[in-house]
């Protein structure tokens, strides 16, 4: 009785409620997101088709850069189309378009994420600094912003090239250090909302420095705006590589890159539709899937999203 007693009290007890985190709460909307969840299984696809892209030449027997005139080629020097021995036919030197398009994976999401790291690092520091610190600290941060900003990308890129030459370093250096300007200027403008918060007063009562407040307290507060910057950048940055590899900026050949193929199949688009299509399909299912899972994440972070 007493043991019957016991176990109706429990029942009674009121559940303690479970508090949930913002980001726990975005990550909760985001799995609801079909769209989302579509597109990143698109990207997880593309991310397995480069990490195993040697696979494929394992499969196809064919390496990345062989070029197979005498079966690769028509008897007129044009590119086969898709047969047996080449899924997705060949380009203009008779190499493999199927191989080429994997290894080219590796070139664009390896510049995708590393320059995208670059200039968020940039970004966030220097928008947390400058509109943190504010005063003369802001004023010339502000300027530099503005001024990168209005700096011609392209033309800044084939001067660099005519120096060093085209290398994979040169062509993140190039996008990762004039692509930060925009999200230093998101970030300023939340520090400037947040900097005279209570969380930052008390924390500055405290006795907390403002390198300690900045990346302790307000680089948190922060961060829902930036990682949504940052997968909405990363198709971006892809489409910057490519373009600059169609203008002759980017790898030196024979390296395969989507950028690259799309050039070079230039003259042979009606006698090769194969050649500049599925290099052009690669480029758009990968950006198209990183925008639309961006889009995701922008909605999964703001709390409006509730109202739909």
């Amino acid at each position: 009785m007493t043991a019957a007693i016991e176990m109706v009290d429990v029942l009674d007890e009121p559940k303690a409620i479970e508090g949930r985190s913002p980001f726990v709460l975005a990550v909760h909307r985001l799995r609801k997101d079909k769209v989302a969840m579509i597109s990143l299984a698109v990207i997880l696809l593309i991310v397995l088709m480069a990490i195993f892209a040697p696979v494929f030449t394992a499969i196809t027997g064919h390496p990345p850069n062989e070029q197979y005139r005498d079966i690769g080629l028509t008897p007129d020097g044009l590119p086969r189309g898709p047969n047996g021995t080449f899924w997705l036919g060949t380009d203009d030197l008779g190499r493999d378009i199927l191989v080429r398009i994997a290894y080219g994976a590796r070139v664009s999401l390896l510049v995708g994420v590393i320059a995208t790291a670059i200039t968020v690092v940039i970004g966030v520091v220097l928008g947390l600094a400058a509109g943190f610190l504010g005063g003369i600290t802001d004023t010339v941060l502000a300027r530099l912003i503005d001024v990168v900003l209005s700096v011609p990308f392209l033309l800044v890129a084939i001067a660099l090239v005519s120096v060093t030459g085209p290398s994979l370093t040169v062509t993140v250096l190039v996008i990762g250090c004039f692509s930060w300007a925009s999200v230093a200027r998101i970030v300023r403008g939340q520090v400037l909302s947040l900097r005279e918060r209570e969380f930052v007063e008390a924390a500055r009562s405290l006795g907390a420095g403002d390198g300690r407040i900045m990346f302790v307290d307000v680089l948190p507060n922060v961060m829902a705006p930036v990682i949504v910057y940052t997968t909405l950048l990363i198709p971006v940055v892809i489409v910057t590589q490519a373009t600059l590899s169609f203008l002759g900026l980017g790898l030196p050949p024979p390296t395969a890159d989507w950028g690259g193929m799309i050039s070079s199949s230039q003259n042979y688009y009606t006698t090769a539709w194969w050649f500049i299509l599925f290099p052009g399909l690669a480029l758009l299912i990968t950006t198209l899937a990183f925008n639309l899972f961006g889009d995701g994440v922008r909605d999964a972070f703001d709390p409006r999203a509730d109202r739909t």
